[in-house]
């Protein structure tokens, strides 16, 4: 299995971005997906998470309102991150991830995933 980000950037604080990581080597229907993040001095933190089905989705508080995560329709073997109205304390490196199906309270956990990508800088400036 590989994943890879891609759609990461500079921006200025009210910006947006939009991050995509396509997954392969493998079907994805029953995975789940989600979007982790580690800021500089920081450790990984939970953004995002979109259920097998694409029925669910959890944020962060921290995102919110902000982010929308979705995954497309037909293989669902590719999750999006639209970040909307940036700052710069969500500067971080953003890594995808997924993994089969896992309990609804697991999905805010790193070690609930199997597979993860490599990354991909997003920076945002004041």
């Amino acid at each position: 299995v590989q994943l890879q980000a891609s759609g990461g950037g500079y921006v200025q604080a009210g910006g947006s971005l939009r991050l995509s990581c396509a997954a392969s080597g493998r079907t994805f229907r029953d995975y789940d997906m989600a979007w982790f993040r580690q800021g500089p001095g920081k450790e990984r933190e939970f953004a995002a998470a979109i259920r097998w089905s694409g029925g669910t989705t959890l944020y962060a508080d921290s995102v919110k309102g902000r982010f929308t995560i979705s995954r497309d329709n037909n293989a669902k073997n590719i999750v999006y991150l639209q970040m909307d109205s940036l700052r710069p304390d969500d500067t971080a490196v953003y890594y995808c991830a997924v993994t089969p199906r896992v309990a609804l309270s697991a999905l805010r956990v790193p070690s609930s995933y199997r597979y993860w990508g490599q990354g991909t800088q997003v920076t945002v400036s004041s």
